[in-house]
């Protein structure tokens, strides 16, 4: 690895198809390909349009894509600070156990800290033993006193429309 030109850099529009098809193959390694419905496109709209919500980097060994790491900014109430959510960090097979995932997630802390941010959170999937091994191996400790809770679609849905019928 010594002789591997590694750079992180944020990611371009033109990035974006790339980062999508690595989206994709991320899906098919956590066996949830059947839940990527977004696009480009959407990728897009939110990393580069009016409502920035989403931010992008791309991870190059050599001048080839070797992965991205996307994120969003998520704000503690006790610390009253930012905090830096990792949604996905994923580095294509043939760069793996190369050290290239750790400098992609040590940027990410650079970037909280520099910034004052109080927290760098993200999940796994439980039965991910190299990710986990390698997130316990940083220090990083699962917070299993939470639980997490989601709504999707049709029930966002319905609470809207409910919220628009009450009367306050």
């Amino acid at each position: 690895m010594d002789a591997d030109i590694i750079e992180i850099k944020p990611a371009t529009k033109e990035d974006l198809v790339v980062v999508w098809d690595m989206i994709k193959e991320l899906a098919v390694y956590e066996k949830l390909i059947h839940m990527v419905v977004g696009s480009v496109e959407q990728l897009e709209q939110w990393a580069f349009g009016e409502e920035k919500v989403i931010y992008v980097f791309v991870g190059w060994v050599n001048g080839q894509v070797a992965g991205y790491t996307l994120h969003y900014l998520n704000f503690s109430t006790f610390l009253c600070r930012p905090g830096l959510y990792i949604e996905d960090i994923y580095i294509r097979p043939q760069y793996r156990a190369k050290g290239f995932g750790k400098k992609m997630l040590l940027h990410l802390c650079k970037i909280a800290a520099d910034r004052g941010y109080g927290r760098v959170e993200w999940q796994v999937l439980d039965w991910n033993t190299p990710s986990i091994n390698f997130y316990e191996s940083l220090g990083a400790k699962p917070m299993k006193e939470w639980i997490q809770y989601r709504l999707v679609g049709d029930q966002i849905t319905k609470h809207a429309e409910d919220f628009t019928k009450m009367k306050c």
